[in-house]
């Protein structure tokens, strides 16, 4: 039998609870059950199961739980055992891996579904059903999954900010870059970033005429990344819209130092984005006192054209007025935001958790 919620004595009434979920991924239901649990308990767990089969890391969505609740003990194990909540043999399968990632014994199970009585039953603990039928949060995980974007105001910002897609404008000098990505972002409702090496052009020691070094590059794209982490985890939707990245400034850096720069090509592999758009070099050329001029900005188009044939993100060439840009961009938006958000179906189950 469960006890509502609405029946507690506000303050800890039992001494140790247990919430387990998919959290696949996590959304405000999870953390509604969640915050229920710490008020109502002086220790409380939360397993994260997780399945091989899933598509985004268990301990990711551990750290997603331990980021929003701090007080709460989590634990992760991957559980590939059938979910069938009517199925005794597959109650034993699981409560195995359930028992493992306890260090005390429970007085107190957490859930909303009616899974809850028989966990606790197994556990000899007590049920307690929070926000049964989801009226307060009606959002599930199978909901989350099959329309991110439809639920995204659901999603608690460290989620938002792994799931979101960037991309990635980028060119050549006096190439429309930044005017397409505000565009770009403007059209979406969605924010963009804007490219950290411009402003520290203009106040760098020696301004443009003192020769380049590799720790620039590199401090250039430190300070990148924490601008698009900081997006990331505001973006209003699941699309974040960067005015370069790091493959482009390997490609500043080769034209500025000369060399190869091994430590940033490194990070460019391991921070692709869903897309790259480049932004054509048929419009005027404007000199604004910072760019090198125009005699280069055709050999500069042509190399990061040849750089993003070489690499694996998808990417397009837009050219034209800057609506037109942004109606060729658009569609293709759309495809690589719908590839990126595409979950691995979970194990087959009854009831989602």
């Amino acid at each position: 039998m469960s006890v509502p919620l609405s029946e507690m004595e506000s303050g800890p009434r039992f001494r140790h609870g247990l919430v387990i979920g998919k959290f696949y991924p996590l959304h405000a239901g999870h953390s509604n059950l969640i915050d229920a649990a710490v008020r109502m308990c002086e220790t409380v767990t939360v397993e994260a199961l997780g399945a091989t089969v899933e598509s985004i890391p268990i301990d990711i969505r551990a750290d997603w739980v331990r980021e929003l609740h701090p007080t709460a003990r989590v634990v992760a194990a991957i559980d590939d055992a059938a979910v069938d909540f009517a199925s005794a043999a597959a109650w034993d399968a699981h409560m195995p891996v359930v028992r493992r990632l306890l260090h005390r014994p429970v007085d107190a199970v957490f859930t909303s579904d009616p899974y809850g009585e028989e966990l606790a039953r197994r556990l000899s603990a007590e049920w307690v059903q929070v926000d049964p039928g989801r009226q307060r949060n009606p959002v599930s995980g199978t909901a989350v999954r099959a329309n991110p974007a439809a639920h995204w105001s659901s999603l608690p910002s460290p989620v938002r900010a792994w799931l979101a897609a960037r991309v990635v404008v980028l060119g050549a000098e006096s190439t429309g870059t930044t005017t397409l990505a505000a565009a770009l972002a403007e059209g979406l409702g969605t924010h963009w970033v804007p490219e950290y090496g411009r402003d520290y052009s203009e106040f760098r020691d020696g301004g443009l005429a003192a020769p380049w070094r590799s720790d620039e590059f590199e401090l250039i794209i430190e300070r990148q990344f924490s601008l698009e982490r900081d997006a990331l985890r505001r973006v209003p939707l699941p699309v974040l819209i960067c005015d370069t990245d790091v493959l482009a400034t390997t490609i500043w850096h080769e034209r500025y130092v000369g060399s190869p720069p091994p430590r940033l090509s490194e990070l460019a592999a391991n921070h692709r984005p869903a897309l790259y758009i480049l932004s054509g070099d048929e419009i005027p050329f404007v000199q604004d006192g910072l760019r090198d001029g125009e005699h280069l900005r055709h050999r500069m188009h042509d190399r990061f054209r040849r750089t993003l044939a070489e690499q694996p993100v998808p990417w397009l060439e837009v050219r034209g007025p800057v609506a037109e840009r942004v109606a060729q961009a658009k569609p293709v938006i759309a495809s690589a935001l719908a590839a990126h958000l595409a979950f691995a179906p979970p194990l087959e189950q009854t009831r989602d958790t």
